[in-house]
């Protein structure tokens, strides 16, 4: 596992993928983000970005008590920032 500067996050970018390596000594896991339907309108650089936010952003606005209690056990929370022009929402 990459030293604790990184605060337990390696992104490596590859062909037509990137990984996000994630963990510390207690547990690690792996995710791939790859173009896909949703994610057409980014450039592969910005692609993990726009595919993690709106996957999030769609996942929270499905308001499932399940899924929302599994992010609070985690402290996992996610808000969705308004681009540039758009009004502020709740």
């Amino acid at each position: 596992m990459p030293d604790k500067a990184d605060h337990g996050l390696t992104v490596v970018q590859g062909q037509g993928m990137t990984r996000i390596r994630m963990g510390c000594e207690h547990q690690q896991g792996l995710v791939y983000v790859i173009p896909a339907a949703k994610s057409w309108v980014c450039s592969s650089e910005l692609l993990p970005g726009h595919a993690i936010s709106g996957f999030l952003g769609e996942l929270v606005s499905k308001k499932n008590k399940e899924v929302e209690q599994l992010m609070e056990s985690w402290g996992i929370y996610f808000r969705k920032i308004p681009l540039e022009g758009e009004p502020e929402g709740d």
